[in-house]
């Protein structure tokens, strides 16, 4: 009889902790008693905290602050908003369709110029039809890069070294092309040799590799490219797996603005537009020029979606960037950083505990609190653009970064959120909507014991509890 009651008090005793108390069971195990936690669940619509962890606690948010950057562009930008890329020149074309000056391709930072994922690959093919609707027969200049509505940065300082040169890092320009990535082909042979380069798509005349790639007994890709932006030179470090006849590594392309100079010349030649000279790059605007066409990029609403869905590095970077513009002539990371905060503030959001330094969350400087998480995403439920802001996440057990998360569950389809890892860092941050009770969550883990995929299983669990 005593053994029984003994069973029954224990059995009360444990149920709390895991019902009644979801936080104190959350952080009370080996994998996240050392962790540095923020967390944040609130009830929509009446300022109800339902769930606190240190949420005033700046931590390492990942991508989750892409939230950030593409929330501030859809209030001040506009979800209608599209980039612009503008064909210039710098002289009168004579009657005889001759241009004795240059034709300059000056650009805003449209990151989807020739992109994969979202972009108009094919987009030359108009911007030919477009100079020979305007008369242009022969150009006797080149075709001119002029990306100086960015800065000369390109990849943001705080990065970390392994991260610059390659496919995540890549840079952001004022003229970005083909998603600022090259792939590299590989041929691999035995375990400990050197992997053989086959062909780099597309050719960058002057590109030069250092290959201390070696084959291995891994299934992935482990590769890294080493480089600063605008430099023609990259080393190899890491591994890939051993006996391919082709292995695939995509790294960045450090001056894409002249590589489309270079694309447009071939293009316009093979059109019968020849250009006298070899296309080039400027790094000044010096001259008065007309404007002879407009390119515009997809809307701000279908790029803030690839962003937060994919986790686009490459996109958010350039929305992030193109914030300074709204103060600044010049496009810098310092300018966004300081639009960003002061319209935050504006809002009344605690921006003191809002550490910032780029556009996508890749720096491991960043940081930022749960409880500013989830007051910027009670703010976007109630703005003018709350459903393009909510349309633009992935849905838990669904698509995108969260296809696998809380996958066959009472909570897949129910959770709109974006995911955030790093090394050593998982964060999740978004939207709860159930049928009588909605919320929004900010949950970031830095520094866990153990891996981040069971911090992925703690997580899950929580806000099942949390949703019960």
């Amino acid at each position: 009889m005593k053994s029984k009651i003994l069973i029954l008090f224990l059995a009360i005793a444990i149920i709390p902790v895991t019902a009644s108390n979801p936080v104190k069971h959350f952080i009370n195990n080996d994998l996240l008693r050392n962790a540095n936690i923020s967390i944040t669940v609130k009830k929509l619509n009446t300022n109800k905290t339902v769930e606190s962890f240190r949420s005033n606690n700046p931590v390492v948010p990942a991508s989750t602050q892409k939230l950030i950057t593409t929330a501030t562009a859809l209030e001040l930008l506009g979800p209608e908003f599209r980039f612009e890329t503008t064909l210039e020149t710098d002289s009168p074309i004579c009657p005889d369709g001759t241009l004795n000056g240059n034709l300059y391709i000056h650009g805003s930072g449209d990151p989807t110029l020739g992109s994969a994922m979202l972009g108009d690959t094919a987009f030359l093919v108009e911007w030919v039809k477009k100079i020979q609707l305007a008369g242009i027969k022969s150009i006797k200049g080149a075709i001119v890069a002029d990306a100086t509505r960015f800065d000369t940065e390109g990849v943001n300082p705080k990065w970390l070294w392994e991260d610059m040169g390659n496919y995540y890092g890549a840079g952001a320009y004022g003229i970005s092309y083909k998603d600022n990535l090259y792939t590299l082909e590989f041929r691999s042979g035995e375990i400990g040799t050197t992997p053989q380069i086959v062909k780099m798509m597309p050719e960058i005349p002057g590109f030069e590799f250092k290959n201390n790639l070696k084959s291995s007994a891994i299934r992935s890709d482990s590769a890294y490219f080493y480089g600063a932006p605008f430099s023609d030179h990259r080393t190899i470090y890491g591994e890939i797996p051993a006996n391919r006849s082709s292995f695939k590594v995509k790294g960045d392309i450090p001056r894409p603005g002249l590589l489309l100079a270079r694309d447009f010349t071939k293009a316009l030649s093979v059109a019968g537009i020849e250009v006298s000279r070899t296309a080039t790059e400027t790094e000044v605007r010096n001259k008065q020029r007309n404007v002879i066409y407009t390119h515009y990029s997809p809307q701000l609403r279908d790029i803030i979606r690839e962003i937060n869905v994919q986790s686009n590095n490459h996109y958010a970077e350039h929305v992030f960037r193109y914030l300074s513009l709204i103060n600044d002539t010049v496009a810098t990371s310092k300018g966004s950083v300081t639009v960003i905060k002061k319209f935050w503030a504006s809002r009344s959001l605690p921006v003191d505990q809002l550490y910032i330094y780029d556009g996508s969350g890749l720096s491991p400087v960043n940081a930022v609190s749960s409880g500013f998480m989830a007051g910027l995403l009670e703010y976007m439920d109630k703005s003018a653009y709350s459903q393009d802001f909510r349309a633009s996440l992935p849905v838990a057990g669904t698509n995108g970064t969260l296809k696998s998360f809380l996958k066959s569950t009472a909570l897949e389809g129910k959770i709109q959120a974006k995911s955030g890892t790093i090394h050593r860092v998982k964060c999740y941050a978004g939207y709860i909507t159930l049928d009588n009770k909605n919320y929004v969550f900010s949950i970031m883990v830095n520094n866990p014991n153990g891996t981040l995929s069971a911090v992925t299983k703690k997580i899950e669990e929580f806000l099942l509890s949390v949703c019960k």
